[in-house]
């Protein structure tokens, strides 16, 4: 009975998460074996101690009551400063909108948006929510495949023939989830260009460039000054500042665009956390060494997996650009990416997520998040070598 009152969509809603995984590990955990973590997308250090401290100072002098829906006015001025100073991006608080947590902004942004029949065009690989809810607003997900070849990178010429009349939304993700690839700068040139005149929203989802590692300076699309009135630019404190159980998120939009969100804030929020709005502007004002520390971690976790992965024999992954994931290929074993990742969990106590959930025409690839220490990614892979050895056998 349920089901027939049920609206569809929600029921055709179930992804493989990193929560889900990590639950089904803990049964061989209960057995007394030790499983190593390489599901979740969450970073293994803790929040620096001077946003922590910030935290618990607001909480002492009784910041607990209703904030401003849209986000108390110092910390919008301070991520109007932080977004120019490392995105290009020109906005005043009143482009600013603070959430509780980063997803709201998609959640927002699709019911703005977004109607039945319409066509969104999405990463392939990519973030698995984006197709989520796409499908739950009765859109169509219009996959962007990109290719290992190509380093998993987007570009203007697999975008262009995608774009149809029915193209309300774009979505951009740089580092991209779960490859870390990101847009090179003269593509989101180009891409800008290409939609200057077009009546499409573009939101570009940019909660990993903290952590890239490379030399050449990735660029916002929300930089180039014909796309700041129809880009919403998400962004957020859970990756780089190891903040995700903090659940501190905003959008860089037009105004106008803000104020048509404010109601559905009211409606489904009413704020975010006061408190902890002051832990977030102790993050963006406060000293960035922590930052700058985990980077360098993960970029040496990075270089230590994926060299290691390549080292396996029949075994191909990319070096990712930035993030903290690893996609690699292992089509050779002939098992689909379920399968694969089961198999790797039962035989070798390795948490990771199917290549399946991030898209179309992923099988035989795995996502592993190396947000978890170099002794623990060391034994990964001598426990998957080993494994490995023997699917074939």
């Amino acid at each position: 009975m349920f089901k027939k009152l049920m609206n569809q969509n929600a029921l055709d809603m179930h992804i493989v998460s990193g929560f889900e995984v990590k639950q089904k590990a803990k049964k061989f955990e209960d057995q007394g074996n030790k499983v190593i973590h390489l599901e979740l997308g969450e970073p293994d250090f803790n929040t620096p101690a001077n946003i922590t401290q910030a935290g618990i100072d607001a909480l002492i002098r009784g910041e607990t009551h209703y904030a401003q829906p849209l986000g108390i006015l110092p910390l919008k001025e301070e991520i109007s400063k932080y977004v120019k100073k490392y995105k290009g991006v020109e906005a005043n608080p009143g482009n600013v909108i603070v959430t509780p947590g980063a997803k709201p902004i998609l959640f927002y942004t699709f019911l703005t948006f977004v109607k039945p029949g319409d066509e969104v065009i999405i990463p392939n690989p990519g973030f698995p929510i984006y197709s989520v809810l796409i499908k739950y607003m009765g859109a169509i997900p219009i996959p962007l495949r990109t290719t290992e070849e190509n380093k998993f990178r987007m570009t203007l010429e697999d975008l262009e023939p995608l774009v149809t009349s029915k193209t309300k939304l774009i979505i951009l993700n740089s580092p991209n989830n779960p490859t870390g690839s990101i847009i090179e700068k003269k593509e989101v040139e180009a891409i800008a260009e290409f939609l200057r005149d077009k009546d499409i929203i573009v939101l570009s989802d940019e909660i990993y460039d903290r952590l890239y590692y490379g030399d050449e300076k990735i660029i916002s699309i929300a930089s180039i000054p014909h796309m700041r009135e129809k880009t919403i630019l998400l962004d957020g404190f859970s990756k780089s500042y190891a903040m995700t159980g903090w659940r501190l998120g905003y959008g860089i939009m037009h105004e106008s665009i803000a104020k048509v969100f404010n109601p559905l804030i009211v409606a489904s929020n009413s704020c975010t956390n006061t408190f902890i709005q002051y832990a977030g502007i102790e993050a963006y004002k406060g000293p960035q060494d922590d930052v700058e520390k985990m980077k360098a971690e993960f970029k040496a976790r990075r270089d230590l997996l994926v060299g290691g992965l390549n080292d396996i024999p029949h075994v191909s992954c990319v070096l990712p650009d930035g993030a903290f994931y690893a996609f690699p290929n292992f089509k050779w074993f002939g098992k689909g990416s379920d399968e694969l990742s089961n198999y790797i969990l039962e035989n070798a106590y390795i948490s990771s997520l199917p290549g399946s959930t991030f898209g179309v025409d992923l099988e035989g690839y795995v996502r592993f998040s190396f947000a978890t220490d170099r002794v623990n990614l060391n034994e990964a892979l001598n426990r998957l070598e080993s494994v490995l050895k023997k699917v074939k056998s």
